[in-house]
């Protein structure tokens, strides 16, 4: 097998070559809605919900990445992403969940706009509503004026006297270890993260920080090491809230690092144990959660699946092992 790329183009050719098919998704229908207890700023339990929006895919190509599998060829028709929010809404009102907060994620940027056209704003803050927190993920290229743009249709549509949803923009740190972060193919510095960062402390937008367990391109006797520095660096950006994600295999370029050495997919003892290093480290500092979804994928035939999801969950809610 050819080694790994040097460059980023031949990084992108590398990843697109090792893609399997895409499915044909509706733009006008949402992937998945998820509702969970996420432990609030107050250290109380906030019932939340997450919208898995279909959209535009991300013109980024991660190496890690396998969320395009979910996304669209094509822009996002103008209308769409509002219609999917309210059917979620729409959803959540007839299962009688009362939320604190939502969670659209869009699989890419929601400050990309051909992913959410801005001309939705509005009914996206229509949609919204009467909720007390917003949060969107975003490529930390895209923070700039479409964030103030969002914000100043949330205070045109704010209801019941509550003032606008706090808004929170989630970025994908991934890794603080430079030459991971530069194969990993995110387009970005550490520096450049951190300007981001700014940007949103200075708009009063909170932030949300992705860092993967058992990233690739990071010697396996130097993971724990670097997950602590990754969890300094994202605090030190003002992060509030850091959430663990596991990397998955899956996408066939996971696979090749495997084939390289460069890789080795996480066990659920790995991902326990990163949990535990995260939340002692990071005590004092601000809230850490481990991403449960797909937790499957990571079980051997010996793992008890239902109690450890439970005991990852009341970690994420107890912010202690």
């Amino acid at each position: 097998m050819n080694a790994y790329p040097d460059t980023a183009a031949a990084r992108d050719r590398f990843v697109l070559a090792r893609r399997g098919l895409r499915r044909r998704h509706d733009p006008w229908r949402s992937q998945e809605l998820i509702v969970e207890d996420e432990r609030d700023a107050d250290g109380h339990p906030a019932r939340t919900a997450t919208v898995l929006l279909t959209g535009r895919e991300c013109p980024w190509r991660c190496a890690m990445c396998d969320l395009w599998a979910y996304t669209t060829d094509e822009d996002t028709p103008c209308g769409a992403i509002p219609a999917q929010i309210t059917a979620a809404r729409e959803e959540l009102a007839s299962r009688r969940e009362a939320v604190a907060g939502i969670k659209l994620y869009n699989a890419g940027s929601f400050f990309d706009p051909r992913a959410v056209p801005e001309s939705d704003y509005d009914d996206v803050a229509v949609a919204l509503a009467g909720l007390s927190r917003v949060i969107v993920e975003s490529h930390p290229s895209l923070v700039g004026p479409r964030v103030d743009r969002l914000i100043d249709a949330l205070e045109r549509h704010a209801t019941g006297g509550r003032g606008r949803p706090a808004l929170e923009v989630a970025m994908g740190l991934e890794t603080a270890h430079p030459e991971a972060l530069d194969k990993l193919n995110k387009r970005f510095t550490l520096r450049g993260f951190a300007d981001a960062a700014d940007a949103l402390e200075r708009r009063g937008v909170a932030l949300r920080v992705f860092l993967l367990i058992s990233p690739p391109f990071v010697p396996l006797d130097e993971q724990d090491e670097w997950l602590r520095r990754s969890l300094d660096a994202a605090f030190d950006c003002g992060a509030s809230v850091v959430s663990l994600v596991p990397t998955r295999p899956g996408n066939g370029t996971m696979e090749a690092l495997i084939d390289l050495g460069e890789f080795t997919s996480p066990g659920i003892d790995d991902i326990e144990r990163s949990f535990a290093l995260a939340l002692q480290h990071a005590r004092g500092r601000g809230r850490v959660f481990v991403d449960l979804w797909d937790l499957e994928r990571f079980a051997g035939p010996a793992t008890s699946l239902d109690s450890t999801r439970a005991r990852l969950h009341a970690m994420n809610l107890e912010q202690r092992s």
